[in-house]
């Protein structure tokens, strides 16, 4: 992104400049012309030449910094542009393209403030990443992905910015409140991300001691249990959460997976439907419901697994529905839809092949 928005031209806005000589404007629109074949070097030259002409030009010192900028001389960029900003302190462009240079050359406590003039908010919340401000970059980056949602270097500094801004966050729960119940879960967290499950667990279990009904440690002690395969344990926990919470859609949820993996599949649908009430359409909940209800209630079970393949389409997950609505059918003796439906699993587990053009 930083490249693309340095790489543009932009024109001081109609304001009171002294005339310039016919050299200088001969020179200048001759530099203009080169910057139009693309010739940066030859254009700096002109530039140059025009402002040892017109010291106190700023459109001279613009453009001769605008040059640099789009030949990718960054470094070369700022003194014709620290200049511009003597003369003309109140332009928006010599704001925005000396914000953009020093935060090149990675000057960025130095860049803030120009780009700040300017509301320049990507570039602004990427300096103020690089300066340490964490807090106010995430503002900032969140403003400019509200007016470009799909560009991937701001999804990535987003990205960098809130996990900084979360790791300093832990980093003062820590060592202001280390005993505190909180200071506990964000420890479980860290072991738990480690996969060192037993530390995890304790560090859980000391948090539910100082606070039994704080809402999520139990869902979160869970999910350590059954990543361990201690799905009994796991169960007792979900359940607790779930009749902590019984308007908390993954309490269920998890509550049915446990439930599912011990094979108590009347309990399972009865969680998985209660969890589709609360947030309906979720897939995985869908799939697990086709899964716990196959047996008992094959009608349920296709309707839930049809409407994972209308949410998920080409997805693994797909796939897998698929897979599962062939079995069903096939028992219910409807062979040729269970041919088609092997078919799609087939088709999409090929899309999804590693090395497939499609999974990339």
């Amino acid at each position: 992104m930083i490249h693309a928005l340095l790489c543009f031209c932009l024109l001081l806005p109609a304001q009171s400049e002294q005339v310039l000589p016919a050299e200088v404007l001969t020179l200048v629109q001759s530099g203009l012309e080169s910057e139009n074949r693309g010739d940066f070097a030859e254009a700096i030259a002109k530039f140059s030449k025009a402002a040892e002409l017109a010291p106190s030009s700023p459109i001279v010192f613009l453009r001769l910094g605008d040059a640099y900028i789009k030949n990718r001389d960054y470094a070369g960029a700022i003194p014709p542009l620290r200049h511009a900003s003597d003369l003309s302190p109140d332009s928006p462009p010599i704001h925005q393209l000396l914000g953009y240079a020093l935060l090149a050359e990675g000057y960025a406590s130095q860049a803030i403030p120009h780009l700040q003039a300017v509301r320049e908010y990507g570039a602004l919340g990427i300096a103020q990443l690089q300066a340490g401000q964490r807090d106010q970059a995430v503002t900032n980056l969140q403003l400019a992905l509200g007016k470009n949602p799909d560009d991937p270097d701001l999804l990535y500094y987003l990205s960098r910015a809130t996990t900084a801004l979360s790791s300093q966050s832990i980093a003062k729960l820590l060592t202001v409140f280390p005993d505190n119940a909180r200071g506990h879960q964000a420890r479980g967290q860290k072991y738990f991300a480690l996969k060192m499950l037993p530390e995890a667990s304790g560090e859980y279990e000391s948090a539910l001691a100082k606070r039994p009904d704080l809402p999520g440690l139990r869902l979160e002690l869970g999910q350590i249990y059954a990543a361990g395969g201690k799905w009994e344990k796991a169960e007792e926990q979900f359940r607790l959460e779930a009749k902590l919470q019984p308007g908390n859609p993954e309490a269920a949820y998890r509550l049915a997976d446990a439930l599912l993996q011990q094979g108590k599949m009347k309990e399972a649908a009865e969680e998985l439907q209660r969890s589709n009430e609360l947030r309906p359409d979720m897939p995985e909940t869908l799939y697990a419901l086709g899964r716990a209800t196959a047996l008992s209630d094959p009608s349920s079970a296709v309707h839930a697994l049809i409407r994972v393949t209308e949410l998920e389409k080409n997805t693994p997950l797909a796939a897998q529905a698929f897979f599962a609505l062939s079995g069903i059918h096939r028992k219910q003796g409807k062979t040729e839809l269970a041919a088609r439906e092997m078919q799609e699993y087939r088709r999409i587990e090929a899309l999804n092949k590693p090395g497939s053009s499609a999974a990339h």
